[in-house]
């Protein structure tokens, strides 16, 4: 598994598909970072990181808060040209840290009016990974017929949902707890946490 695509939609929780960026930059993988418009409302307002301008002025800022990894690729939401949009270019894995309902519902039906939806149908299609990290409660009965619509298509169902057996004293060890259980379902070694019995 050499390319990631994290994906930031408008629920909280943005800080996670941070996090997981920049672990999987730190592993050396290769990403590609999707934000669609109400990722970016969300993440302004939770973060107070504006990355505006042009596609190539976000890649750019993105690329500086994560310490300029060139490795870092970024496309525009609407950008249904982009490479990432067609299975023969495809990604190994996506992940999208926050999921809106709004985005899941919209997978879950096969829509794909932005980017992320279009990569999460070509990842569904394909038969490669993808995670959804659910950022969401209480979730309705819509969503759950939604998450578990997509659960039966092949796609990981991941709610952010800390746990507390590793003792976490500060904020930073929840979310790499929630970052180190995507990690884990990728199958990627990390040492975010403090796995149950090795303490």
């Amino acid at each position: 598994m050499t390319h990631i695509l994290v994906a930031i939609t408008g629920a909280s929780g943005s800080i996670y598909g941070l996090r997981l960026v920049e672990e999987l930059l730190r592993a050396k993988y290769r990403v590609t970072l999707l934000v669609t418009r109400a990722g970016m409302d969300v993440l302004r307002y939770e973060t107070g990181l504006k990355w505006s301008g042009t596609t190539s002025e976000r890649q750019v800022l993105m690329r500086d808060y994560f310490d300029g990894n060139q490795s870092l690729l970024h496309y525009d939401a609407d950008d249904l040209f982009a490479p990432v949009a067609s299975g023969s270019s495809a990604p190994d894995a996506m992940v999208v840290a926050p999921c809106s309902m709004g985005s899941a519902a919209r997978m879950a039906a096969g829509i794909s009016d932005n980017l992320v939806e279009r990569v999460a149908d070509v990842m569904l299609k394909e038969r490669r990974e993808l995670v959804l990290v659910p950022r969401e409660t209480p979730f309705n009965q819509l969503h759950l017929e939604n998450l578990l619509r997509l659960a039966r298509a092949g796609a990981h169902i991941l709610p952010a949902m800390p746990a507390f057996y590793q003792r976490p004293q500060t904020m930073e060890d929840l979310i790499d707890f929630v970052v180190g259980k995507i990690l884990d379902s990728l199958r990627l070694e990390h040492k975010l946490f403090e796995r149950w019995g090795e303490g």
